[in-house]
């Protein structure tokens, strides 16, 4: 973990004709540099390697079809540990010409497939039409028929000499529609029907039995069968329209039992040939697919490699000769070497006649920020990241919040049991971290779990120091080495008899009585505190202490690292005019306070502590100048405390008007040419945040007089005023109200206390209470449920909150003092950081 920001070049490359694709493929394996536009005013569509880039997108798309028939063929797709390298170009058409006969196969066997299964599916239908409209001919009765009727004709009348009708002596003759709609339509269907055809139409339907698939949409439904009767032509024509409006797949109605038993017969022949058909190309195609799935995670990484390197030539400019490739780069200085090397290498595997070269160049530009981590550091920058990037060289919270970020966590986390889950937990996720990223989960919230188990896992052992520390598990104390309170000399030294436990509910232990307190319990709480009925108020002392010392210490830290900041960037003036009436600001008065607590703890033991005065009166009367009808903690104390209170006081105008008069002294040609020249590298920054980026070429001689001028052009004595009162007010605010926020250690460590304490009282208390014999067979529901509510309650919730209260004290008291966070990040060009299309549409 670095200290600072890794300093940064910005280089040219010279790429040579013809070894440009295997230069860049190297730098993408290596992820060494980050690319910047060289064509800013050119659209993607007119630039040079467009027609490879669409090439690549129309691999990308077959690919695509290829991934999602795989995946619905249920086979798997084998990933390979090492990635392949991005084919050099005389291998693309030919990896092009692979995938479009795959497409073109796969096309037509899928076709294919999908006309044999309709056609299977038409048959599979028509032989349910004839199994049932075979019920509905030979009912008992015309009105026994399954499902309802209309009312049959009743225009009709019938001739009683020639029994016939007077719609069969008009010439019409009785026909048949019969055929499928699917379940939810009948209803609509059959309503139409009686509206257009009132009274010369009989519908006659029943449910199939099993589900059926959709010759169009291919979604499984309940479907029904229909046989329509029907008197006269122009009726007929009427229902075949509605038919059609409905979708009805509609299939010839055979005239008598003994064509439907042929055309039976041999639907059942021609079903059986399809099924085996069927089978055989399924076969196939499981076999296409199959061989397909073992090349297509290389096709996959190397049309990716292959798209990303022609986007980068697309960011390059061609010289003027047009026979070599110009890009511009940052790059870390101690890669320089690995970036000349890589180039050699893409040369050689080019077969280029002039190797390509790099070239440093010099550059105002603000140079991104980069900070190597590794999977335990990279959480803990994460965290740091989230509130900003920091700015180029500018000092990285980072190391420093690998220890105080879990500590911080673990004293509003303090409980040793809860600690030991956690730990428990991360380590599981550390042990298995390898087949976890193997098996790329799509769930966030576990991913977001994964990815910080080495935050969890220090948060979970710091939890458990502090658990220590407070004696506190499941709210349970630990007496390891035997408490230092004896209840025993009490009654040796006739403090208290027997009469005394009878008359009293409470019974205080006096330190003062020889042999009580034997001395301090060796680690952490004495355990007697567990019993104790002022326990709470014991802590509460102690924490909010605590809470203030902790909040103190982290912020002078803070304001100390603001010092680096200030030498680096060669802006010296800062620390006599920032750094030190920041710091003596800070410690005369909060300073002070914690000096306080430490002299009250050490100077007032049992004997005396009932005359001892509170701090907190002391602290608001040396803000007033005025002493206290209390007994002072030390002698001289209203000297001292005045003393300090002037001295932060005055270091409030030399924060507020020391830089801008300082700035404008310098202005007016304060320290003559060489100090100048100096604070012109320094001036090169905004005055938004005070940190300095120093010019990148040190020996611009013939560039002074222009820098002097555009000094005395640039500088702003009312911006420089206004920003630095704004970081004033911050600051002397921001001590005090910052100093407040660090109580919410108290507030937090009290609360998990609490409610450990009132699951422990409410759930499992309950379940050792009951003596008899099933009291064991009780007590397993009782721990389940003790478990799940300390898992969802005190870990996840509760562990959730403590998170976010140590992410805002890092944030907002700590890294206000030092870090401005307003940088860019170095984004390198490396193929593993590209994200695969596939990937997103699990599909990979």
């Amino acid at each position: 973990m670095e200290f600072r920001s890794e300093e940064m070049c910005l280089a040219q490359l010279f790429l040579q004709s013809g070894s440009e694709y295997d230069c860049i493929s190297e730098l993408g394996e290596l992820g060494l540099v980050e690319f910047r536009d060289l064509n800013p005013s050119i659209s993607s569509f007119q630039r040079r390697f467009v027609s490879e880039i669409k090439r690549c997108e129309e691999m990308e798309r077959i690919l695509g079809f290829l991934l999602r028939e795989i995946q619905k063929a249920h086979i798997a797709v084998p990933e390979e540990d090492d990635s392949p390298l991005a084919p050099p170009p005389r291998q693309v058409l030919e990896i092009m010409e692979q995938l479009q006969r795959l497409e073109m196969e796969l096309s037509e066997v899928a076709r294919n497939k999908e006309k044999l299964q309709r056609n299977l599916l038409e048959l599979i239908e028509y032989t349910h039409m004839l199994r049932i409209t075979r019920s509905f001919m030979h009912s008992r009765s015309r009105h026994e028929a399954l499902g309802p009727q209309y009312e049959e004709f009743p225009t009709v009348e019938t001739d009683l000499v020639t029994g016939c009708t007077g719609m069969q002596r008009l010439g019409a003759k009785l026909g048949f529609v019969s055929g499928l709609i699917q379940r939810v339509k009948v209803e609509a269907f059959e309503r139409m029907l009686w509206r257009v055809c009132k009274g010369y139409t009989i519908l006659s339907y029943a449910e199939v039995d099993e589900n059926l698939a959709d010759l169009d949409t291919g979604e499984i439904s309940k479907s029904v069968v229909f046989l329509i009767s029907f008197w006269g032509d122009q009726i007929g024509q009427k229902v075949q329209k509605i038919c059609d409006c409905y979708h009805c797949h509609l299939y010839p109605h055979p005239e008598n039992d003994e064509e439907r038993a042929d055309v039976l017969d041999s639907l059942r022949t021609r079903i059986q040939d399809l099924n085996n058909v069927l089978h055989r190309t399924e076969d196939y195609l499981r076999q296409v697919l199959q061989k397909a799935s073992e090349s297509a995670y290389i096709w996959v990484v190397q049309v990716k490699k292959m798209k990303a390197i022609y986007h980068i030539l697309n960011l390059c400019s061609f010289d003027v000769t047009n026979k070599c490739l110009i890009a511009e780069v940052w790059c870390p200085v101690s890669d320089l070497a690995n970036l000349r090397g890589a180039l050699e290498e893409g040369s050689r595997k080019g077969d280029a006649t002039v190797p390509s070269f790099v070239n440093r160049i010099p550059s105002n530009d603000t140079p991104p920020t980069l900070l190597r981590t590794n999977k335990f550091t990279s959480g803990f920058q994460s965290i740091v990241e989230a509130y900003g990037v920091g700015d180029y060289r500018e000092v990285s919270p980072a190391p420093y919040t690998i220890v105080t970020f879990p500590f911080l966590f673990a004293v509003m986390f303090g409980d040793l049991g809860h600690g030991a889950v956690m730990s428990l937990f991360a380590l599981w996720m550390v042990l298995t971290e390898r087949k976890q990223k193997k098996q790329r989960s799509s769930n966030e919230i576990w991913a977001t779990f994964f990815s910080g188990r080495y935050i969890i896992l220090m948060m979970g052992l710091f939890s458990v120091y502090t658990g220590l520390i407070y004696n506190d598990c499941f709210s349970k104390s630990l007496n390891m080495f035997g408490s230092g309170w004896s209840v025993r000399a009490m009654f040796r030294s006739q403090q208290w008899t027997n009469q005394t436990l009878q008359t009293n509910a409470l019974l205080t232990l006096d330190p003062n009585v020889s042999g009580v307190f034997s001395g301090p319990y060796p680690f952490g709480i004495d355990p007697i505190w567990n019993m104790a009925v002022n326990r709470l108020s014991f802590l509460n002392s102690y924490k909010m202490k605590m809470s203030v010392v902790i909040g103190v210490v982290h912020m002078s830290f803070g304001v100390v690292l603001s010092v680096f900041n200030h030498l680096h960037f060669q802006q010296k003036f800062n620390v006599y005019l920032l750094f030190i009436p920041e710091l003596l600001f800070l410690l005369c008065l909060f300073g002070y306070l914690v000096f306080m607590i430490f002299f009250k703890w050490l100077a007032f033991g049992a004997q005396n502590s009932s005359h001892a005065p509170s701090i907190l009166i002391h602290f608001i009367n040396m803000f007033v100048m005025q002493g206290t009808s209390a007994s002072p903690l030390y002698p001289r104390q209203m000297g001292v405390q005045v003393f300090l209170v002037v001295v932060a006081l005055l270091s409030v105008p030399v924060l507020l008007l020391g830089r801008p008069v300082y700035l404008l002294w310098l202005h007016r040609g304060g320290r003559g040419l060489r100090r100048r020249r100096g604070y012109e590298r320094v001036r090169r920054v905004s005055e938004d945040d005070g940190s300095v980026t120093p010019s990148y070429e040190d020996d611009e001689e013939e560039g002074l007089d222009e820098g002097r001028e555009s000094l005395l052009k640039e500088f702003d004595l009312a911006d420089v005023v206004l920003h630095q009162t704004i970081h004033t007010i911050e600051f002397c605010l921001g001590c005090i109200s910052n100093t407040a926020s660090y109580l919410r250690l108290w507030a937090l460590s009290l609360a998990h206390a609490q409610l450990s304490e009132v699951l422990w009282s409410m759930v499992m208390r309950l379940g050792l209470r009951v003596t008899a014999r099933v009291g064991v067979v009780f007590l397993v529901p009782v721990f389940a449920v003790f478990a799940v509510l300390t898992v969802s309650i005190l870990l996840v919730m509760e562990g959730l909150s403590a998170f976010l209260h140590a992410l805002r004290l890092h944030w907002v008291e700590f890294q206000n003092k030092f870090y401005h966070g307003t940088g860019v990040k170095f984004v390198p060009f490396d193929f593993s950081l590209l994200p695969s299309v596939f990937e997103q549409d699990g599909l990979l």
